[in-house]
């Protein structure tokens, strides 16, 4: 959100919680009045002393004058006290009420810079251990003498990357409604995107990576998306994986509601999930068993179900068990134009 809608949004609660305030505060004002007035009314008695004649004279009679009451003091002091008791306390809740909702919208703007930062930090983990790791593999081949021409353009890759995840951060940390209708993006090309990225990681886990996609498969998601949310499946699931095992990614056409979708399946051969953690593995900062390698910070899965649901789609555990688990991702697929 940009600095002048986050001004508006403030002056916008500050009217509504002014408004709320102050009608609220002449209510409880009105209603002690009124009962102070209609207890006095009831407590009242005429003047005794006070007479005047009514009817012609010098045959009149007298009667009490209305004008003149007398009010005991004794009687009507303990119902002053009590609501005026009564009313501190009301108006005091209402100034603790008024308050909480002056607060929560810098509530919400410190809970999403939080996110922001958390995010940041997770989506960034992931390509700089890459990076790394091709860092490594460019000193071994220097000092081997070998050829580095390769290993060169897959580090102009991934900090392409980043730099595509860095944008895609922004933009979604400024956003505040559902996106915008994205372009095609190939789904051929997003996973192998995400295939480069994970490869090192998988190498230096002696772990294989196989990728599988139907040819002629678009979705209705950005391209860098799409990639991030493979990249963020295929770590998960290289991080839980035996040595010496292999995890797959297949993509391919499927069926939901309304409209097609493109599913995503990611297979590690891993312990599998347990089932009270098949839910729990989607909130933010939730960790699965140590598994030796790095820690993450247990934001991946969350964030792979934010992203998916932004755009409309899903992901969910298709199947686990100790042979290992399938994760299935599943995004809205692009509507092509028929000639």
């Amino acid at each position: 959100m940009s600095g002048s809608a986050d001004r508006e949004r403030v002056r916008r609660s500050a009217r509504q919680i002014g408004l709320w305030t102050g009608v609220a505060s002449a209510v409880v004002i009105a209603a002690g009045v009124g009962i102070l007035v209609s207890v006095i009314l009831a407590t009242s008695r005429p003047q005794g002393d006070d007479r005047v004649t009514a009817g012609p004279r010098p045959g009149g009679f007298a009667v009490d004058n209305p004008d003149h009451v007398v009010v005991d003091v004794d009687r009507v002091l303990p119902w002053v006290v009590v609501l005026g008791v009564v009313g501190v306390a009301l108006l005091g809740l209402i100034a603790w009420f008024t308050a909480r909702r002056a607060v929560a919208p810098l509530e919400g703007a410190l809970q999403a810079q939080r996110d922001f930062v958390a995010d940041a930090s997770h989506e960034l983990r992931t390509p700089l251990t890459a990076l790394s790791s091709r860092v490594q593999i460019l000193q071994r081949r220097v000092a081997r003498g070998e050829d580095i021409g390769d290993a060169l353009d897959r580090l102009r890759s991934d900090t392409a990357v980043m730099d595509e995840i860095l944008t895609e951060l922004l933009l979604a940390a400024q956003a505040d409604q559902a996106p915008a209708r994205a372009e095609a993006s190939d789904a051929a090309a997003a996973v192998q995107g995400a295939v480069e990225v994970i490869r090192p990681i998988a190498e230096d886990a002696d772990v294989a990576l196989q990728a599988a996609v139907a040819p002629g498969l678009s979705v209705a998601v950005p391209a860098v998306t799409v990639t991030r949310l493979c990249t963020a499946l295929l770590d998960n699931a290289v991080q839980h994986a035996p040595r010496r095992s292999s995890v797959t990614l297949s993509v391919a056409s499927g069926d939901g509601p309304g409209r097609g979708f493109v599913e995503f399946r990611v297979v590690d051969r891993g312990p599998g999930i347990r089932a009270e953690d098949r839910e729990r593995i989607f909130t933010r900062f939730a960790r699965g068993p140590e598994t030796g390698r790095r820690r993450g910070f247990g934001l991946g899965l969350a964030l792979v179900r934010d992203m998916a649901t932004r755009y409309g789609g899903s992901v969910g555990i298709e199947d686990t068990s100790d042979a290992g688990t399938t994760f299935l991702l599943r995004l809205p697929a692009a509507v092509t134009a028929r000639g």
